[in-house]
């Protein structure tokens, strides 16, 4: 789609550097899934198999990235990948698969407002939790209405502030794990001992593939990179670095904290309600362990929030640029905001903050697990569009040389992403604690298919009567 095509891209302003996306990105991933999920992990898995699950996770993010890297690169748009699925899969596909997305961080916006004022009562017990809802609520929203940039420097530094204490918390523990650092209780240092303590893969393989989706889940996020293409200074440039530094940065993240807590938590310690980091803080003898892990736990949560709000905005702008969604949507203001965008998806956040507290059983339950469903069906999108892409593009006669950025080891690159994601979706229906996510996620993608059909047809037949 050429710029004289898309008038409405112009007044987006690409204001963001390579560090503010590497930041987004790392932003949307370090959150309370890698904060407590790991210990769930450890504890159904094992140590050796939780490192397995995180470095095949790992792999997928790194597939998908890439395929995302040369698609963004080479058609650098806001909204991206349901821009790319509507073009190279089909219009009802892009369609589907943008409202998922949308869907995903508006009800993580509700769930991280709840848990944002969860974290505040530790401190201030007597203020009720939904003025802490409506402080952050109101700051959240700010942040992103000012301007891009106002919003990708907050993102910074929450993403910062996360970074700093994960590399804090690598180093100190492995010195713990080596006897460098003491532990408090003066037991002896564990070194690797807890990764082999009950066997290699105490309860098979079958967990791994059942808790791939909970490890997908941690690493959702890096694709915020594709979504931010529109508004990013030299995205030719700046695009390839930002996917290369922060999927190395998240495998060096991940992977070195769940080796530290893997060893330094037994197998039959894991899973607990308390943190694992704040496990290993105490472990330590770290003062103040639990505030420091709160403030932290805190700041993941508000970072995420942020960059929720951020992706849920560019999808509402990116579905009425499309043509469908009303053309209201598509307006940004003068600071190349998507202002009515932004706003209608804080009230979404909002009806799924309200749903948490009066029907947490049933309502706030099934949009959760479409939400979770949603990140790996949008990553299996981005898989399908790249491997289309290129074959279209050779189709063409166009030479390889033309792209500017190259997913390595294609086809296998695009296949072999695509066929882990669906291997993760298959993995839910052995677990029974996540096979709600199939039943509520199945459904709803047929519900936006319908959806597509009756609007496109309408959207038709209005043009047509225009055009009379």
């Amino acid at each position: 789609m050429s710029e004289q095509q898309n008038p409405s891209r112009e007044q987006f302003k690409r204001t963001m550097k390579a560090r503010h996306l590497v930041m987004l990105s790392l932003g949307g991933v370090i959150g309370t899934g890698l904060f407590f999920n790991t210990g769930y992990i450890i504890s159904t898995t094992g140590a050796a198999g939780t490192l397995l699950a995180y470095l095949i996770g790992a792999l997928v993010v790194w597939l998908v990235m890439v395929c995302l890297g040369e698609l963004s690169v080479a058609m650098p748009e806001t909204g991206a990948f349901h821009v790319y699925a509507a073009r190279y899969i089909s219009p009802a596909t892009g369609y589907t698969v943008a409202w998922l997305y949308w869907l995903t961080w508006t009800v993580a916006l509700g769930s991280s407002f709840t848990a944002a004022g969860f974290c505040m009562q530790y401190w201030f017990p007597q203020v009720p939790v939904w003025i802490w809802c409506l402080v952050f609520c109101v700051a959240i929203y700010l942040l992103n209405i000012i301007s891009t940039r106002f919003f990708a420097e907050g993102e910074f530094w929450f993403s910062l502030i996360k970074v700093i204490t994960i590399i804090a918390f690598i180093v100190l523990g492995a010195a713990a794990m080596f006897g460098f650092i003491p532990l408090k209780d003066g037991s002896a240092a564990p070194g690797l001992s807890n990764l082999t303590q009950h066997g290699w893969l105490p309860h098979g393989v079958l967990p791994i593939i059942m808790t791939m989706v909970a490890v997908n889940f941690a690493f959702s996020g890096t694709e915020l990179i594709g979504i931010a293409a529109g508004e990013t200074e030299n995205p030719q440039k700046v695009l390839p670095l930002a996917i290369r530094t922060t999927v190395a940065r998240l495998i060096i993240f991940f992977v070195g904290t769940v080796l530290v807590l893997a060893a330094l938590i037994p197998m039959d310690q894991a899973g607990i309600v308390k943190s694992p980091f704040v496990l290993v803080f105490e472990k330590i003898g770290i003062p103040w362990a639990a505030d420091v892990v709160n403030f932290v736990i805190l700041t993941a949560i508000l970072s995420a929030a942020n960059s929720g709000l951020y992706a849920s905005g560019r999808m509402l702008w990116s579905l009425a640029n499309e043509k469908t969604l009303p053309r209201c949507f598509a307006r940004v203001n003068k600071r190349g905001v998507p202002q009515l965008a932004i706003t209608v998806s804080m009230l979404g956040g909002v009806l799924a903050l309200l749903s948490s507290v009066i029907a947490p059983d049933t309502v706030f339950v099934a949009l959760s697990a479409i939400s979770g469903f949603a990140v790996v069906a949008v990553w299996l999108s981005i898989c399908a569009s790249h491997y289309l892409f290129r074959r279209r593009h050779l189709a063409q006669g166009r030479a390889l040389s033309e792209l500017a950025y190259r997913a390595p080891f294609y086809p296998l690159t695009p296949i072999l992403g695509f066929a882990l994601c669906l291997l993760a979706c298959v993995g839910l229906a052995f677990d029974p604690s996540q096979r709600i996510a199939l039943w509520c996620g199945i459904p709803f993608v047929l519900f936006c298919y319908a959806a597509y059909a009756v609007t496109h047809k309408k959207t038709q037949a209005e043009e047509a009567n225009d055009a009379a």
